[in-house]
């Protein structure tokens, strides 16, 4: 079934797929695994409690986070963000109308994304934040935010291929830093709830930032939509910057306690 002169090609896209799957299926299988052993536990102190699930024990969570101004701020600051600023769900038109590339060059602006999340995930893990968290989650947005004007801008294939890696490294300190602030500063009792409101709002974005993204480059182009979602992310970075002074002054996690 395979053309003759892809073969070559054809074998390598196998060699290489085999460990993509295998690693996709084992990845399900853990999360799977975590899932129900987190049902289980839940049952079981839901149980113990005698405590039962119900519409408002859900509603709670998003209550909390909106009368706590440190929770609300962190996940306020990323849900806009990446509703206004995301730009990846443009990058095809990007890459052929604005780069005039081909499908190698587009699938390695793709490839920029993992390689700049993973390459600050991995500085973290090596170096860790310890000072002024609340502050590099302010920049890191900022960054973000500078990173997709200059894609917006540009016409220079390697410029936007830093542009992502920046948007992305930018994006892995964000989700670093929220990450630890939102379960140190919930308490036990609100954890599973909070974490439940946010990973909905924030899973949902990014469906609602794709949506809006094409709904807005239909109407104003490609270049205007980015170049504007840009710009709207800095200014959220400058109100919460004024107006959440508790975010802001964050300084060690160790210094955060629920509030």
């Amino acid at each position: 079934m395979t053309p003759q002169n892809s073969s070559g090609r054809a074998s390598v896209l196998e060699i290489l797929r085999a460990p993509s799957v295998g690693a996709y299926i084992a990845a399900n299988v853990l999360l799977y695994v975590g899932l129900s052993l987190q049902v289980n536990a839940g049952e079981s102190h839901a149980g113990a409690s005698g405590e039962r699930p119900t519409l408002r024990s859900a509603v709670e969570g998003l209550r909390y986070i909106r009368r706590t101004p440190i929770l609300f701020a962190a996940i306020a600051l990323d849900l806009f963000a990446v509703l206004f600023g995301g730009a990846v769900a443009l990058l095809p038109v990007i890459a052929e109308e604005r780069l005039g590339v081909g499908n190698i060059a587009y699938g390695w602006l793709r490839a920029a994304a993992g390689i700049g999340a993973g390459s600050v995930a991995l500085l973290l893990a090596i170096r860790p934040l310890r000072r002024h968290v609340g502050k590099w989650l302010l920049v890191a947005v900022g960054v973000f935010g500078v990173g997709t004007i200059v894609l917006g801008l540009t016409r220079t294939y390697w410029i936007a291929f830093v542009a992502i890696l920046v948007i992305h490294g930018a994006d892995m300190v964000s989700v670093f830093v929220r990450g630890s602030i939102v379960p140190l500063v919930t308490p036990d009792d609100k954890r599973g709830r909070v974490s439940a409101v946010e990973n909905v709002f924030i899973g949902a974005t990014n469906e609602l930032g794709a949506f809006e993204s094409g709904v807005a480059a239909a109407a104003v182009g490609v270049p205007a939509t980015v170049v504007g979602g840009g710009v709207f992310t800095l200014g959220i970075v400058g109100v919460w910057w004024v107006k959440f002074k508790q975010l802001r002054n964050v300084d060690r996690f160790e210094d955060l306690q629920p509030a």
